[in-house]
């Protein structure tokens, strides 16, 4: 059975060491470099399940790696950020980032978020299998065309790509048409986890949305803000 490999991308050796020593007892697979130098190549040699990537490198920031990697591959990312503020954690969501991890922090916690990711990835294959024998979960606003039979998104007949993360933000608001959609309940719903009142990464996740889908943020055709409540999709 093929061991997930996870890619660690940070300058700090004792940190992508300590990280390797657990990830490595909960079975997984390692690669690691201290700088971006050879990452894109590796990914193209290797078949990466998911990527930890630090923000401050030595050769390129993690930002600019994040977005150079998401041209091409889909796998979950999670940044390391020394940087608490929110608009640095905003920053690396828009880049295409799933998650992100403030230093310091416990190693269990990584392992946490790690496996976590793996599981919205496996959920999200598991529902591309079984698709064929479901009727439902076609929707079409106005050009707007979402299918969850091979989780596909086109807009005006052109496929746009995006992540699982992004395609579930999606499919939860066409499956509440006209209903707006606390942006607690949209989080709780897509990620699984616990909304923090400080937690912007809903916010961030349909910025990255609306820019695919060429949308104005002040006056957007798809996804609407209801300030103060949540999303919502209108028929």
């Amino acid at each position: 059975m093929r061991k997930e490999t996870i890619l660690i991308v940070d300058d700090e050796k004792e940190i992508t060491d300590l990280l390797e020593v657990y990830l490595v007892n909960e079975g997984f697979h390692v690669i690691k470099f201290y700088e971006a130098k050879n990452v894109l190549s590796c990914i193209q040699d290797n078949t990466i399940d998911l990527a930890i990537l630090d923000v401050m490198l030595p050769d390129m920031d993690g930002f600019t790696l994040c977005r150079t990697i998401r041209e091409q591959c889909f796998f979950p990312i999670i940044m390391l950020t020394a940087k608490v503020e929110d608009l640095d954690k905003i920053t690396g969501l828009t880049m295409g980032a799933d998650d992100y991890i403030t230093k310091p922090f416990n190693p269990l916690e990584v392992v946490a978020r790690v496996r976590g990711q793996l599981r919205r990835v496996q959920t999200y294959n598991r529902s591309m299998g079984g698709a064929a024998e479901q009727e439902e979960g076609y929707y079409n606003v106005r050009g707007l065309e979402l299918s969850e039979h091979n989780h596909s998104c086109i807009l005006y007949g052109e496929e746009i790509t995006v992540t699982p993360i992004e395609f579930a933000i999606l499919s939860y608001l066409c499956q509440n048409m006209d209903r707006v959609v606390p942006s607690e309940e949209l989080f709780e719903a897509v990620w699984g986890e616990k909304y923090l009142n400080s937690n912007n990464t809903v916010m961030a996740h349909v910025a990255r949305i609306r820019e695919k889908l060429h949308e104005n943020a002040r006056s957007p055709k798809f996804i609407k803000t209801v300030w103060g409540v949540g999303y919502k999709i209108e028929r």
